[in-house]
């Protein structure tokens, strides 16, 4: 029955955690990349950084496996990722410095106030700090379970015995509070199990804090799991995140006497002296290693050296699985990815003209292969989309997932008709041996360079939502499709001439301009949503 109460403790202790977890990262939003990738400009401001947002989202590992997603995406460097990563283990301990707190009693409460505000308000801000309060309220209630179940073991006289063996032994201590938190992926969890024991007088403190160090060592498994398949530079930042805490625990094992007796000095109650050896041990290293991130960095550059990759043919470079619990962070890193279908757009709308002019057969080939890559970069952005956590996604998200979708289709549209139809006109000219007019190839330039600039305009009016933009944009329509007009007279008028180049490419010329007028209506589709916004 004992196991089963403290299976059940455990169980509720790690739920309340990732609900308290999940609440408040929906509550901070995207604020939360702003954070770690905005604010690094010192290894101080890193540092101070790592700690802000661990202790808001209650987790050092997931600020761990972030970091390794944003440097993957080349958001962050390995040198800024290091100074995060050491505030991230002071940010954690405010996680057992809650939980040392003795207020199980109003446990219940929290739960009640919690689900009241999760399920009863109205505003979204007000429902995320709601499942955060019951999350709270879940920790404290399993915390409360495991040390009651506990009680009857302080009759026990092998029960001590065996749990003494933790502080004769701190190594052993240190490898079975590793193993544990490696298991549970959560070094909080571990040591709220300690600080059952320790309060029920059934663990001493020299074995809490051997237990302390590794559940330290033990949290880093979910960030070396999370960086297999990585880059080699997310990889480092894996590594960084181990070295530092073994190294860590390295140097505190051959003084773990008297840093037991600096942590019994601190507070007179056990529990508090535990989360205290909790938060000495991470400011200690974070202070110490913190003046030598340089040499650190250049250090795990070596230890983990550029591996060569072989480059697949397709890949998206900012689509990670590990933001999709977090949407602001995933819609963010998708709307990179589209970024990069636009710019391979251009590139194709670009070089579709190049072979016009050229007659060039390997530069359309080039093209129609470019539009292979986006349709597997439109696709692998849907499914990405659609794998997202909809219990944290905010109506302004969905409103940005929904017009970003409707962006990579449009992007996928326009590739398609160069592709399949100025590409194919292309290649019939080109077999045909025929050409352009001087006067009908100027022509066709001058309204491909309309259309290409206002897909220009298009795309950085999505990119910064900038709403004077995307009415220029629009404002396009009218002038284009006059000036598409004008130009289909001015061919009908060579026709008439007799000019033997229009006569010859007459087909070719009009299906031109009637595929560069659909790519406009295309164009002028990407920036309705911009626009609803407001």
């Amino acid at each position: 029955m004992i196991l089963l109460i403290l299976f059940g403790g455990m169980a509720l202790l790690l739920y309340g955690m990732q609900l308290t977890g999940e609440g408040l990262q929906a509550a901070a939003g995207a604020r939360l990349r702003h954070l770690l990738t905005g604010l690094t400009a010192s290894r101080l401001l890193a540092l101070v950084t790592g700690a802000g947002v661990t202790a808001l989202i209650q987790s050092s590992t997931a600020t761990t496996v972030m970091l390794i997603g944003f440097v993957q995406a080349g958001l962050l460097s390995l040198y800024q990722a290091m100074g995060v990563i050491l505030g991230a283990d002071i940010g954690t301990t405010l996680t057992v410095q809650l939980i040392a707190f003795k207020i199980y009693d109003y446990a219940p409460l929290m739960v009640g106030a919690g689900f009241t505000l999760r399920f009863f308000a109205r505003r979204r801000l007000t429902k995320d700090l709601g499942q955060a309060l019951l999350g709270f309220g879940f920790i404290f209630l399993g915390l409360k379970l495991m040390i009651d179940a506990m009680a009857p073991l302080r009759g026990s006289d092998l029960t001590p015995r065996v749990l003494l063996v933790f502080a004769e032994s701190p190594l052993l201590g240190i490898v079975a509070a590793a193993a544990l938190s490696a298991l549970v992926h959560s070094s909080a969890a571990t040591i709220g199990l300690a600080l059952a024991l320790a309060t029920q007088g059934l663990l001493p403190l020299e074995g809490a804090v051997a237990i302390v160090l590794g559940a330290n060592i033990g949290t880093c498994a979910t960030a070396l799991a999370a960086s297999i398949g990585s880059t080699t530079e997310a990889k480092r930042v894996a590594a960084a995140h181990i070295a530092f805490k073994i190294l860590g625990v390295a140097l505190v094992f051959p003084f773990i006497g008297p840093f037991t007796r600096l942590a019994a000095a601190t507070a007179g109650d056990i529990a508090r002296q535990i989360a205290n050896s909790h938060t000495l041990f991470n400011v200690g290293i974070s202070a110490f290693f913190l003046p030598f991130q340089g040499l650190a960095a250049r250090g795990i550059t070596r230890l983990v050296p550029d591996r060569p990759e072989a480059e697949p043919r397709f890949r998206t470079r900012y689509l990670d699985d590990r933001f999709l619990e977090q949407p602001g962070l995933a819609i963010g890193q998708a709307t990179r990815e589209a970024l990069r279908m636009a710019d391979i757009v251009q590139g194709m709308l670009r070089d579709a003209a190049t072979v016009f002019r050229t007659d060039s057969p390997e530069l359309q080939e080039d093209v129609e292969q470019r539009d292979d890559q986006l349709d597997y970069l439109e696709r692998e952005i849907k499914l990405y989309l659609t794998r997202l956590t909809q219990r944290t996604m905010s109506q302004e998200l969905s409103q940005k997932e929904i017009a970003l979708l409707g962006f990579i289709s449009n992007l996928e549209n326009i590739g398609d008709i160069i592709d399949k139809n100025l590409m194919e006109l292309a290649k019939k000219k080109i077999y045909q041996g025929c050409r352009f007019s001087e006067a009908g190839e100027a022509e066709l330039m001058e309204f491909h360079a309309l259309v290409s600039k206002n897909l220009e305009r298009a795309i950085a009016a999505f990119a910064t939502g900038d709403h004077a933009l995307a009415r220029e944009v629009l404002d396009q329509r009218a002038p284009i499709r006059q000036r598409e007009r004008e130009l289909r007279q001015s061919h009908l008028g060579r026709l008439r001439a007799g000019l033997a180049e229009s006569l010859e490419t007459s087909e070719i010329h009009l299906d031109v301009l009637t595929n560069l007028k659909r790519i406009n209506s295309h164009v002028t589709a990407v920036v309705y949503p911009i626009l609803e916004e407001s």
